[in-house]
């Protein structure tokens, strides 16, 4: 009779357990932490090579055109394309399979990066080439060693280069980059050889009887009130009612239009306020 109990326990462990593997096998698996791609050596970069306890095979070179470098002992070595990582494990396994080192242990240092490199262009306060040290490197990054947008520079960039073997060209609206959701997926990943331009901000032009006639940048839905006051407003001659926008159309030709105050301009607006005449 004491067996009863006993089994019985046994049978509701089971049972307990059978529960929390099930609830177990029902839980979502946590994500896998994200890992950054290893940046991949390229022609031009500049490189320490050390084998620990080996300073007779410590080694500063350039990575030649090919992708080749010269190391003692091993000859020419192509890492052109490899990751660090890789390229460390390619000397070790050289110098232990050849019977130079019984249980190297490689380090490769990265001096100075000329073999990956993107342009920038446009509108940004410093354009030119820039390396890319690392192989996360972003949009917004680039845009940062360019020292940002320039105050004539707009908000839609371009980037263009190849991907897969193939051209590659992406317009980018930058606000966007910084939007609430904090999509990564704007902030477009960088490779060798893009160019990013940075165009001219949309303008629109006033003059007439204006306090301060002239182009101005041309923000997102500025109005014509806004454009207006951008330009001091109208002085003691000008009217509203005098008030006139020439744009020019699809098909290249000029029109004259008399917009609301509250209407949106365009890019290259001319806007043109009379003289009352009263």
């Amino acid at each position: 009779m004491r067996i009863k109990p006993l089994l019985l326990a046994t049978v509701l462990g089971l049972a307990a357990l059978g529960a929390q593997a099930q609830t177990a096998a029902a839980r979502p698996a946590a994500p896998a932490a994200a890992v950054s791609p290893e940046y991949r050596l390229g022609s031009g970069d500049v490189i320490r090579i050390m084998v620990y306890q080996n300073p007779d095979l410590t080694l500063e070179t350039r990575v030649s055109e090919t992708g080749v470098i010269s190391f003692p002992l091993l000859g020419n070595v192509r890492i052109g394309g490899l990751g660090v990582t890789a390229a460390e494990k390619l000397i070790a396994d050289g110098l232990k399979n050849g019977n130079f080192v019984k249980s190297p242990q490689v380090t490769l240092t990265l001096l100075q990066v000329k073999g990956n490199q993107a342009s920038v262009l446009g509108q940004v306060n410093r354009p030119g080439r820039y390396p890319i040290e690392t192989a996360d490197m972003r949009l917004t990054d680039l845009l940062a060693n360019a020292g940002g947008v320039a105050t004539t520079g707009g908000d839609m960039l371009v980037l263009s280069g190849m991907r897969n073997g193939k051209p590659f060209r992406t317009e980018i609206d930058l606000p966007n980059v910084f939007s609430a959701d904090q999509n990564r997926a704007n902030d477009v990943l960088i490779q060798n050889g893009d160019v990013l331009w940075v165009d001219r901000a949309p303008l629109v032009y006033i003059y007439g009887e204006v306090q301060r006639p002239g182009p101005f940048r041309l923000e997102r839905g500025m109005t014509l009130m806004q454009a207006l006051a951008a330009g001091g407003g109208l002085n003691q001659r000008g009217t509203e009612r005098g008030i006139r926008v020439h744009r020019k159309a699809a098909d290249g030709r000029v029109q004259v239009v008399q917009p609301t105050m509250d209407e949106s301009l365009r890019d290259g607006d001319v806007v043109y306020v009379k003289e009352s005449l009263f």
